[in-house]
């Protein structure tokens, strides 16, 4: 179990498929995992997923200790090795059925995202863009908050330390599991939760990012309070979303609560939030207009933040 909970994050019941055992023996080594600190649990509605420990030498003498040993047996046993490899072969079944049910998403969605796709820019001169407006530096561990397809994670995947791809919607979440999987396990994790509660402790990240997300959102600066809260000071946030429009048709089709920002809009909220704004960037090439806003988290704008939400 150790050993496939480091090639993958699976579901309870994903393992007992691979492993060829009933759930409720599963889960009953599974727990004895967990108390152990050689494996981490976390729940996504019904769905219990299972994961290595997210840095094993560091979570515990015990946890780092086991990771050694399983791997000097796989190298030294060879019939612990072939046991092994055996059951990470399955693991392509389980690739393949989460494959297939984002297939069925796309399908279902697709003439509605394609109609929204023909408003605005293409999505490779997006992307180029926003890689460029976050420049060479380095980007740590990333919080890619609204992570739908997890595009955006596996885009920056290369780049950062460790990725955090966090969305609401549990079906977003499969969705995106089902691109990332083939990233290492260790390198990103997937995680429910609201934009205007996350669930991380403060000064976590060094960079954040928003990507057609905020206008979701029906009080924007919450959100953004929140992520200058667990962000690290001198980390980097980056928003890509609409400028100001005034198609309203959106809000029915697409579940848009906000039309868009204005720069004066996001520069106010971003500073009452305690970041400091850089120029944007503005990709024009269709009737909606693309903006990428990029902010640095600096310690004495953020306190004079805290002041002014305090008053």
């Amino acid at each position: 179990m150790v050993q496939l909970l480091g090639a993958m994050e699976l579901a309870v019941g994903e393992l007992a498929q691979v492993l060829g055992q009933s759930q409720p023996r599963v889960s009953r080594h599974i727990s004895i995992l967990c108390d152990a600190g050689l494996a981490e649990r976390r729940r996504e509605g019904s769905w219990v997923f299972l994961r290595a420990p997210s840095a094993p030498d560091s979570a515990s003498p015990l946890a780092g200790a086991v990771a050694r040993l399983l791997a000097a047996a796989e190298r030294e046993d060879a019939l612990f090795a072939r046991q092994c490899e055996e059951d990470r072969r399955k693991l392509s079944a389980i690739r393949a059925a989460r494959e297939k049910t984002a297939e069925g998403y796309f399908a279902r969605h697709a003439e509605d995202w394609d109609e929204l796709r023909s408003m605005h820019s293409p999505d490779g001169t997006v992307e180029g863009a926003l890689i460029a407006a976050l420049g060479d530096e380095p980007l740590g561990c990333l919080l890619d908050i609204g992570t739908g397809t997890g595009r955006m994670a596996e885009l920056f995947a290369p780049r950062a330390e460790r990725i955090v791809a966090l969305d609401k919607s549990l079906e977003m979440l499969r969705i995106a599991r089902a691109k990332l999987q083939h990233l290492p396990a260790e390198s990103v994790e997937l995680v429910q939760g609201d934009f205007l509660d996350l669930p991380f402790p403060s000064d976590h990240f060094d960079t954040i990012l928003l990507h057609q997300v905020l206008h979701f959102a029906q009080e924007p600066a919450l959100a953004l309070t929140e992520a200058s809260r667990v962000i690290k000071p001198g980390g980097r946030i980056a928003i890509v979303d609409f400028a100001a429009h005034d198609r309203e048709e959106l809000r029915e089709r697409h579940a848009h609560a906000r039309l868009g920002f204005s720069d004066t809009q996001l520069r106010q909220m971003l500073r009452a939030a305690g970041f400091r704004l850089v120029p944007p960037v503005a990709l024009d090439e269709g009737e909606l207009v693309v903006k990428i806003w990029v902010g640095q988290s600096a310690p004495g704008a953020r306190s004079e933040a805290k002041k002014e939400k305090r008053a």
